[in-house]
Formats: C-alpha cells, sequence, structure tokens
C-alpha cells in the first residue's frame, strides 16, 4: 500500500513539473526577448553618431519630456563625443527654459529665471517631483539620465553567463530594450499591450508613432528611426563619456601589449648567458 502511495505521488509530482514546466515554455515563447540591434557606438571601437544623438534629443524634448526628467546639465550637450552642439545652440537651449533659483532674491522669494549651460534639463513643468506625477500616473516616469542603464533583461543561455561577469556584459542592451518597447505596442485595440515588456502590460501608452516629430535633416520620419534615435540619445545620457573610456582602453591594452613584448625579450636576454 505505502508503495502504490509512494508511485502514485511520484506521478503526481511528475505531472506537476511537466505542465509547470510547459506553462513556463509557454510564457516564455509568448515573452519575446528584445532582437539584438546595430548600433554606430556598438562593439569596443563604435562611436555615437553625432545627427543620430541630436535628433534623439529633438525626440526627447518634443515627445519624452512632457513625463519623463532628463537629469543632466545642458552644458553636456555641448561636449565633444555628444549631440555637440554649439555653445551658442546650447546658451539659447538652456535660456528657453524657466529654471527655478536656488537661492531667494532679496526680499526672501524663490523665483524663477532662463537657464543657463550649468543648470539641470528641468523636470515637465505639470509635475515638478515624483509625488505630482505618481499622482497622475499612478507610478512616477522614471527619469530618462540613466534609463539605457538601467534597462536590463536576460538574454538566455550562454549569453547570461557572459552577461554575469565584469566587462563582458552586452553593452548596447538597454538601446535594444527602448527600441523594443517603443516599437511593440503592437494592439490598436489596447494602447497599453507591448510585445516585448514583461506580461505584456506597460503603463505608458504609445508615445509616439509615424510622423510626430519632423526631422529637418531629411531623415525619415518613421517609429523606427524616432525609436533608434532616441535610443541612442538615451545611451549617450546614461554614458556620455564613452568615446573617451574606449580611447584611453585602447591605449592601455597597446601599452600592455608592448610591455609584455619587452619583458619578454629582456628575460630572454637576461637568462640567455644561465643556459
Amino acid at each position: 500500500m505505502t508503495r502504490l502511495m509512494t508511485k502514485a505521488l511520484a506521478a503526481a509530482a511528475l505531472a506537476a513539473a511537466l505542465s509547470g514546466g510547459f506553462a513556463l515554455a509557454q510564457e516564455t515563447a509568448e515573452q519575446p526577448k528584445p532582437p539584438r540591434e546595430t548600433w554606430a557606438f556598438g562593439g569596443m571601437t563604435g562611436t555615437y553618431d553625432r545627427a543620430q544623438l541630436q535628433r534623439g534629443f529633438q525626440v526627447y524634448r518634443e515627445v519624452c519630456s512632457t513625463c519623463h526628467a532628463l537629469s543632466i546639465p545642458f552644458r553636456t550637450l555641448g561636449q565633444p563625443g555628444g549631440p555637440e552642439f554649439s555653445e551658442d545652440q546650447v546658451k539659447t537651449l538652456a535660456a528657453s527654459y524657466q529654471v527655478t533659483n536656488p537661492e531667494p532674491n532679496d526680499k526672501g522669494e524663490i523665483f524663477k529665471r532662463p537657464g543657463t549651460p550649468a543648470d539641470i534639463i528641468p523636470r515637465p513643468e505639470a509635475y515638478p517631483n515624483d509625488q505630482a506625477a505618481a499622482a497622475a500616473f499612478g507610478k512616477a516616469p522614471p527619469d530618462m539620465n540613466l534609463l539605457a542603464k538601467a534597462r536590463k533583461y536576460e538574454r538566455g543561455f550562454p549569453w547570461f553567463i557572459f552577461d554575469a561577469l565584469p566587462g563582458l556584459q552586452y553593452q548596447e542592451m538597454g538601446a535594444d530594450y527602448i527600441h523594443a518597447i517603443l516599437t511593440g505596442y503592437a494592439h490598436a485595440d489596447d494602447p497599453q499591450w507591448n510585445l516585448y515588456y514583461p506580461g505584456h502590460k506597460i503603463a505608458m501608452p504609445q508615445p509616439i508613432t509615424d510622423g510626430a516629430v519632423d526631422y529637418k535633416d531629411g531623415t525619415p520620419k518613421t517609429l523606427d528611426n524616432y525609436s533608434r534615435d532616441i535610443a541612442a540619445f538615451l545611451s549617450w545620457a546614461a554614458e556620455p563619456n564613452l568615446n573617451e573610456r574606449r580611447r584611453i582602453g585602447l591605449g592601455v591594452m597597446i601599452f600592455l601589449f608592448v610591455l609584455a613584448g619587452l619583458l619578454y625579450f629582456t628575460k630572454k636576454r637576461v637568462w640567455e648567458s644561465a643556459h
């Protein structure tokens, strides 16, 4: 009797495991991974595309800034390796925003003034803090300055092994994720259904569609281009010194190879007389 009960329990456990595994496989099959895209700044030697970053900032300013903050100083928009707006363009852009002065005036009043290049790009006027944004949306939209580094997903075996190792993680994962989310609104009757968002339900309705932003450089005004440009711009915002870091890294690697060669030949010369 005990043996029969043991067999029955084992069969039930096996059935549960198989059904659970089937459910997990079905869920995984229904939740595709963001496709891997090609980026100008990808790989070990890639660099940011200046024109793409400028278009990406235009998309942010005209669309994303309605809800999302971007906590970076205006002056970074003019630094080498980034959008590289001219000094006059940065000053004009900063002055077009009203910034709350951190110090009160002579009457003790906090006041607003035109922005300067040293100021942080201000939050959306309608949502000056996270509490106001959360009251309007249920949850505050994330600040976009580190969004491309914060958004990650597991790429599956064997790639997740490399992604867990420092320095070997796929660096463009966040850009792939942002591009996939913006192009993943696949149900016209459900503006919050997204193919790539976990559970397929995202709080943000589709924010941008074809023709929403008027590019002045002739780039086609398509959702795919908008999503690529904003993904590249947010990748730069999260790591504005990428070009410099890679330049220094390449120089260090060359130095180490040369040093290793010199040490090898020095060792041979020193020990040559001993053999």
